[in-house]
């Protein structure tokens, strides 16, 4: 194939070049007094037109080739893809000998089978639907209205100009003795039975049938004026057989008078932890035990209440 284009290459270099022994005639122009001047591109020789259109046809012929070339070049270097042949070829069809062709039947004379025999049973049975009831619309019965409530109408009194009572002033006592600082038949200027500036039987200067500035019983409670009871004797309390194996463990708050001798007199219970095992009683028990500097008014030793604070841990 390369020698087919070298040798074609060469014919196309022969037909362009010039024949030596042949001048090409040409045309040219001249004047009067002037020399020729030559026309180009005015040849019209046949010999030379003839190389010239064969050098075209050569060289269109020889970019065809050489592209086909190229063409074919391509081709043989593009890879075909190998698709697997997906047949099988593990069936083998073998001929086998069938039945000819179907003839006519004979008929099949064998008896009929015998029928079932059927019972005649009772008509079917129909059930009347019964009919709706038909419903009566009750009647409402009217309720008598609610009789209106009757206003109170309490007429307006005006009182007439009279004595006025004083509060805390004895009735039926003489106006002189009334008047006085007295509030009942006791001595002193207090209200009441007792002596001194107290009221109520007691003496002191309490409110209430016991002794001393307080209200009710005369026991003082944490105040201005007061000096709180200041323990001198702590006891712990015990634990029940019953608590320890429950494991029961808190705080008791014990509510004690402290009296002026400075031991304890009335308790109870303000915080209970157990009342089933008997912690709150030994609580009470022990509080009980408790020894204080007695509290003070002004200097001197009265009852003051006060609060236990006990506390049961198992360790």
């Amino acid at each position: 194939m390369t020698a087919r284009l070298v040798s074609l290459w060469k014919i196309v270099l022969a037909a362009l070049a010039p024949d030596p022994g042949t001048a090409a005639p040409h045309t040219s122009l001249r004047s009067d007094d002037g020399p020729p001047v030559p026309i180009f591109g005015a040849s019209t020789h046949p010999q030379r037109f003839s190389r010239a259109f064969g050098v075209s046809v050569g060289s269109h012929v020889a970019i065809f080739v050489i592209a086909g070339f190229i063409a074919a070049m391509l081709d043989a270097r593009r890879e075909t893809p190998f698709l697997p042949d997906l047949r099988s070829f593990d069936i083998v069809w073998v001929p086998m000998e069938g039945p000819g062709g179907g003839g006519g039947g004979g008929g099949n004379e064998m008896p009929a089978p015998p029928r079932q025999v059927e019972l005649e049973g009772p008509d079917d049975t129909s059930v009347p639907v019964s009919a709706p009831p038909e419903l009566e619309d009750p009647e409402v019965e009217d309720e008598p209205p609610d009789e209106p409530e009757q206003e109170m109408n309490i007429p307006a009194r005006t009182l007439a100009s009279s004595n006025q009572t004083l509060p805390g002033v004895m009735q039926g006592l003489p106006v002189a003795q009334a008047m006085s600082l007295s509030q009942g038949l006791g001595i002193g200027g207090g209200g009441g039975t007792g002596e001194g500036t107290g009221i109520g039987p007691g003496t002191g200067a309490g409110l209430g049938p016991g002794e001393g500035g307080g209200a009710g019983g005369g026991v003082y409670r944490p105040g201005a004026g007061i000096v709180l009871p200041r323990p001198i004797r702590e006891v712990k309390p015990q634990y029940t057989a019953d608590a320890m194996r429950a494991k029961v463990q808190g705080s008791v708050w014990i509510e004690a008078v402290v009296t002026p001798e400075g031991t304890v007199g009335d308790v109870r219970v303000t915080k209970s932890l157990d009342r089933v095992f008997g912690l709150d009683e030994e609580a009470m028990r022990a509080a009980r035990q408790w020894r204080f500097v007695p509290g003070t008014r002004f200097g001197q030793p009265v009852a003051v209440l006060v609060v236990i604070e006990l506390t049961f841990t198992l360790r």
